[in-house]
């Protein structure tokens, strides 16, 4: 949790962010990525200052519990002073301890992302899907929080203004948007309506722009002209000296140059599972993981 200093901005754990994705996919298939629409609505985690204390904060839960499909889990939430945010006892269930730093009495508004990010480390445990290192792992909560439908919660947490600022999660505010876009893209969605915070929704407006560069990269053919061009040079190049060429972060084409057995592999840009396709003009792929159709000229 970042309270009073200063937010760190940008992109620095996409690479991490887009693997997330991808082991996401992996982890539960198509289907089971498609039932967590829609997203867990404002009215659902609304917490007022009217409400109780304590049995607010096991409604929310209950509700957060439903929307990641966690029936027979049951949240014991209680409050402490402590560095973090909030903190989950992972065990062997059914029931899991959360709890949250004390701040969030006073800031009940807030007590959704925190028990979002909490309870998601609870369906990643209950999944055993984890990355290595503590950084990886909550990026990892993070982006699977928000692309099953309850992160876009803790972008919304996120304020900053000339004297002070607030974030929760591991992300930036930038990749928490890039992740939310990429749900939104896939789904349908619009969650601009959600948000309290200005913040929150320029950095959403920000990961949205990201998100659609991705589905402009060659050999797409929604790809611009420059980076169209850019491919016809390296495939040129492929295909009269036999090598592979090409940026391993976008395209690489492989094999020789030879009729039909020169391919070029690239990111799906809803799952990033790497897809392989021949080199041959028109071309219409399926990703095996996700099931997006890709138009490519290759």
């Amino acid at each position: 949790m970042t309270s009073g200093s200063a937010v760190v901005h940008g992109y620095p754990h996409l690479t991490t962010v887009r693997s997330a994705l991808t082991a996401l996919h992996k982890r539960i298939g198509h289907d089971g990525v498609r039932s967590y629409v829609p997203s867990v609505f404002p009215v659902d985690v609304a917490f007022s200052d009217q409400d109780d204390l304590h049995l607010g904060t096991q409604r929310v839960a209950r509700a957060l519990v439903q929307h990641l499909r966690l029936p027979d889990a049951r949240m014991i939430v209680s409050f402490r002073e402590m560095e973090h945010a909030a903190s989950v006892e992972l065990a062997a269930g059914p029931e899991y301890f959360i709890e949250l730093n004390a701040r969030f009495r006073t800031h009940r508004n807030d007590i959704g992302a925190a028990l979002a990010h909490e309870i998601t480390h609870v369906l990643l445990h209950r999944l055993g899907l984890a990355f290595a290192g503590t950084r990886d792992n909550e990026i990892l909560t993070d982006t699977v929080t928000t692309y099953l439908g309850a992160g876009w919660l803790l972008l919304d947490a996120y304020r900053e203004d000339g004297s002070s600022s607030q974030k929760l999660g591991y992300l930036t505010p930038e990749e928490f948007g890039y992740v939310l876009a990429k749900r939104a893209i896939a789904f349908g969605e619009d969650p601009a309506p959600w948000f309290t915070s200005a913040q929150a929704y320029t950095a959403y407006t920000k990961g949205l722009a990201l998100a659609r560069r991705d589905e402009r990269q060659p050999p797409l053919v929604a790809a611009g002209w420059a980076g169209r061009r850019r491919y016809a040079k390296e495939r040129r190049y492929a295909q009269e000296h036999g090598g592979p060429r090409g940026s391993a972060s976008t395209y690489a084409f492989e094999g020789s140059g030879g009729a039909g057995q020169l391919r070029v592999s690239f990111d799906c840009p809803t799952c990033h599972q790497r897809i392989r396709v021949p080199v041959r003009g028109r071309v219409r792929a399926r990703c095996a993981l996700c099931r997006t159709i890709l138009e490519c000229d290759t």
